[in-house]
């Protein structure tokens, strides 16, 4: 629940209000939307490539880069200038993070790592490898302690 004042508005000026409120009063078409500075193609375009350079996670603009695309695509395009163009680049901000998340993944287990830095990560992207990682580490704990010497007698179920 959100418990506090908003408003009054003035008519022009902008003002900055909560995500859900902007896209409510977009949806009833009482307001324009202006997109968070980042939602540059230029800026966009710099992030794209600084995450392809680099080894590790750079970190995002916003926390919530990509819930945030989407709501505004969804709905406030028409007052976000080349939005076709900053759709791709977010996407292919995002398919670049994930394959190199995944690879991090599967070098993590190859490894038998015992922990993973998970810095500059957003929780939307942790989620998507969530279920995976969770129960690779299971299978791995299972296999570590089954092949302990002197405890020959424990269970071999897996």
């Amino acid at each position: 629940l959100f418990q506090g004042d908003l408003g009054p508005f003035n008519p022009g000026l902008p003002v900055e209000v909560p995500v859900w409120l902007a896209v409510n009063l977009k949806q009833r078409q009482k307001c324009r939307l202006i997109p968070p500075e980042w939602m540059d193609v230029e800026k966009l375009e710099e992030i794209r490539d600084q995450e392809r350079k680099e080894e590790t996670f750079t970190p995002m603009p916003s926390p919530y880069y990509m819930e945030l695309t989407k709501l505004l695509l969804n709905y406030a395009s028409d007052n976000i200038p080349k939005a076709d163009e900053i759709r791709t680049l977010v996407k292919d901000t995002w398919d670049t993070r994930i394959a190199k998340l995944r690879l991090s993944a599967d070098s993590f287990v190859r490894q038998q790592e015992a922990h993973a830095k998970l810095d500059n990560l957003t929780l939307m992207e942790i989620n998507t490898t969530g279920t995976f990682l969770t129960q690779a580490l299971d299978h791995m704990y299972k296999l570590r302690t089954n092949l302990q010497p002197g405890e020959g007698a424990r269970s071999q179920d897996f």
